[in-house]
């Protein structure tokens, strides 16, 4: 494996098997990140969503995908051709990997592509003292998918970032107040099986507010414009935005939320506070 690689591992101070899972996901996310960047990507595309969140600023989560949005409108936009570009940069450290655009089974405005490759092989080309090893299964894939939204609501701010592992390189992100933005999207207008909030996304909630954070209001109405979760004539201000945050916390399962983002975080006494009352009281306390 790459020296740049082990270098890259030794920040996460790896115990257990599902800690080497997520060091290794996301140490091939910032790879692709990079391969992506030499193909000249980010001139027409922006890095979004909780990967983003993690790789930028460091928040206490592991996140599964890649999430991109282009610039301007383009539903002609073919993923494929930064396909072999990630894969390329991959192999050139050491990751023997996969990536295949996905087949569309009906149209949308999202373009996606996985990087895929056996758990347990792309372990092993780093350590092999590693005690649970054996207990992964030869069969287990690590997959990791690129989403990329080819029609995406107006609005959004853009910023230049500057990465430097494994090697310096640039990556154009949304501004936090976008970001913010996508998160409220998600948090208020997406849904997980029976109603379900995923608990991955109140748990960004949480950090935005902390950081004091502040929604781009005009990019998360033109989102919720665009999804059909903002009716039309309706204007998205502080207040409407408190107030469907409150009805939203009303029916969460925090139980399930909890369950939902506790293998990708260390410490799960962050989650001790949870609740209906948690939320609201910082929403309107703190948004």
């Amino acid at each position: 494996m790459h020296s740049a690689v082990n270098e890259m591992l030794k920040k996460y101070k790896c115990v257990t098997t599902d800690d080497y899972k997520n060091a290794i996901k996301e140490i091939v996310q910032e790879i692709a990140l990079l391969g992506l960047y030499r193909a000249d990507f980010f001139n027409t595309a922006a890095f979004y969503g909780g990967s983003a969140l993690r790789i930028f600023y460091g928040t206490g989560r592991f996140s599964e995908d890649l999430d991109f949005s282009l610039k301007d409108p383009n539903v002609s936009f073919d993923i494929s051709q930064y396909c072999d570009a990630v894969k390329d940069e991959l192999g050139a450290f050491g990751f023997k990997m996969e990536v295949e655009k996905k087949t569309k089974s009906f149209n949308t405005n999202i373009e996606s592509a996985f990087i895929k490759g056996g758990t347990k092989i792309q372990i092993m080309n780093i350590t092999s003292t590693l005690p649970g090893i054996a207990k992964i299964h030869r069969n287990e894939k690590l997959k990791i998918k690129l989403e990329v939204d080819t029609n995406p609501p107006s609005g959004a701010g853009f910023e230049v970032r500057y990465h430097l592992s494994p090697v310096p390189y640039s990556v154009l992100l949304y501004d936090m107040p976008s970001l913010f933005a996508g998160k409220l999207h998600a948090v208020l207008c997406r849904n997980w099986g029976g109603g379900r909030s995923k608990g991955r996304d109140i748990y960004d909630l949480v950090w935005y507010i902390s950081q004091n954070a502040k929604p781009n209001l005009e990019h998360l109405s033109e989102r919720m414009n665009q999804t059909g979760h903002l009716k039309s004539g309706t204007k998205l201000t502080p207040g409407v935005l408190k107030a469907l945050l409150t009805e939203k916390f009303t029916g969460i399962d925090f139980k399930a939320a909890k369950k939902d983002v506790e293998p990708f975080i260390k410490d799960t006494r962050e989650l001790n506070l949870w609740s209906k009352e948690f939320f609201i009281s910082i929403v309107n306390d703190k948004l």
